[in-house]
């Protein structure tokens, strides 16, 4: 999302030379880049003027260590900056009451049900017991979307498909989630094409009679500084408890992120991106601030792995490889899990350096496909021993893959070669640390 304000901040700090001292001549020009960089990254010239006063008052007079340049010390004063703007601190959701409610709210095509979804998904791996109500009585395909990504994460959907009134569908639901032992009822609710009366009116009154322990403002990220306006009229009526972020892999110049939380003074607490369940992290803001300078995100990424890999599954998987008997089987299991990670790309991202590298690689996630047609089209013997692979049998698996005999043998290749490194890393005794490393429950 912030791949473009990301390389014009790098070059704002480039232009910054010299040493000693930063002065308010050596400092101005890099300054006047960085408001710029913020202004066309539709950030609020308000928000970005006093941003960049604010850098520039912390900035003057300070001494450069002889280890650092004038450059980096801007970064580091600027990275601050950003993060206080974004909030400071991360703030998790209030999870209060018997049941506790959360009460999701937006516009029409924010990605609300969607990250109801998600939420849903992302308090039941954390052992929670929820239930989603389906409010959304205007949308013909509102109820069903989210009985489908219930299904999809194993999390039962209250519904009452023929009843008109949201407010007597929530109290229903939440007297279901009493009797039946749900902890958590999220309410998702009905959006409008733009914030209109009787919208507001209704999830005020849903507010009022659920008393929920958390609101939150579901923003589409893409609509830049309409989702900051839109954001505040919501909370002038409602006075919700957080922002949630959607859409963060679109084309989308991050204003939104940068200027909402100075607006409302609410904080943003969950970001989302893409369609899977999985795809939804809770909103740090300093490790945002990284990731917009080009630092990298890597605790993110550690986490997002944790949550993805199941501990008992990566023990068996190290296990096999000192052993030397790592398959096809094994590959593909870890292949499922990377894909649930998120978007490859954005992952990518999370590595400090690879931002800029990555700004004009174009990894598509179905670059996976081939590999997986090909693994699956092979029988259960010869994902255990790939050295029975014949020519003939490598026309049939390509036969059967849609893909090509050269394919075939590239990926038998490479998995040959895997397996020699990992043997050879075995025999010079540096296997279990190495193993260690690729996995985050190595031990």
């Amino acid at each position: 999302m912030f791949d473009n304000l990301s390389l014009k901040l790098e070059k704002a700090f480039q232009t910054l030379k010299g040493s000693g001292r930063i002065t308010e001549i050596n400092v101005a020009s890099t300054i006047k880049e960085i408001r710029k960089a913020l202004i066309d990254a539709d950030v609020n010239y308000k928000v970005a003027k006093e941003l960049t006063d604010d850098i520039k008052q912390k900035a003057m007079g300070q001494n450069v260590l002889t280890a650092i340049s004038p450059g980096q010390l801007l970064t580091k004063i600027t990275n601050d900056e950003l993060t206080s703007l974004m909030g400071g601190a991360s703030e998790d959701i209030k999870i209060e009451g018997n049941p506790a409610i959360i009460l999701i709210a937006g516009l029409q095509g924010s990605g609300k049900t969607t990250f109801s979804g998600k939420l849903a998904n992302y308090l039941k791996r954390q052992g929670r017991q929820v239930l989603l109500t389906a409010c959304d009585i205007y949308r013909p395909a509102a109820i069903t979307q989210l009985q489908v990504l219930g299904e999809q994460i194993g999390v039962e959907v209250y519904a009452e498909p023929d009843n008109k009134d949201a407010v007597k569908i929530a109290k229903a639901a939440i007297e279901h989630a009493k009797k039946n032992n749900h902890r958590i009822v999220i309410v998702d609710t009905a959006g409008r094409l733009a914030v209109d009366e009787q919208m507001m009116d209704e999830i005020a009154k849903l507010k009022e009679a659920l008393k929920p322990s958390e609101t939150l403002f579901v923003v589409d990220s893409m609509t830049g500084q309409d989702a900051v306006n839109t954001a505040k009229a919501f909370n002038d009526r409602l006075n919700f408890d957080g922002v949630v972020l959607t859409k963060l892999d679109g084309d989308t110049r991050g204003g939104a992120a940068l200027t909402i939380r100075r607006v409302v003074e609410k904080p943003i607490k969950f970001v989302s991106s893409g369609e899977k369940m999985e795809a939804i992290d809770r909103f740090y803001p300093d490790r945002m601030a990284g990731r917009i300078l080009g630092m990298g995100d890597v605790v993110s990424l550690v986490e997002k792995a944790q949550q993805t890999f199941d501990e008992e599954e990566a023990k068996r998987l190290n296990a096999k490889m000192r052993k030397n008997q790592f398959d096809f089987n094994d590959f593909l299991k870890q292949l499922e899990q990377i894909k649930k990670m998120g978007n490859m790309k954005d992952m990518l991202g999370m590595i400090p350096g690879m931002g800029k590298a990555m700004k004009d690689v174009d990894i598509n996630d179905d670059s996976f496909k081939p590999v997986e047609a090909i693994i699956r089209s092979m029988t259960i013997d010869e994902r255990e021993n790939p050295d029975k692979i014949n020519p003939s049998r490598k026309n049939r698996i390509a036969k059967g893959s849609g893909t090509s005999v050269q394919q075939v043998n590239q990926l038998l290749k490479q998995f040959e070669d895997m397996r020699k490194m990992m043997k050879m890393m075995n025999k010079m005794g540096g296997g279990k640390r190495a193993l260690n490393a690729l996995n985050p429950f190595g031990r």
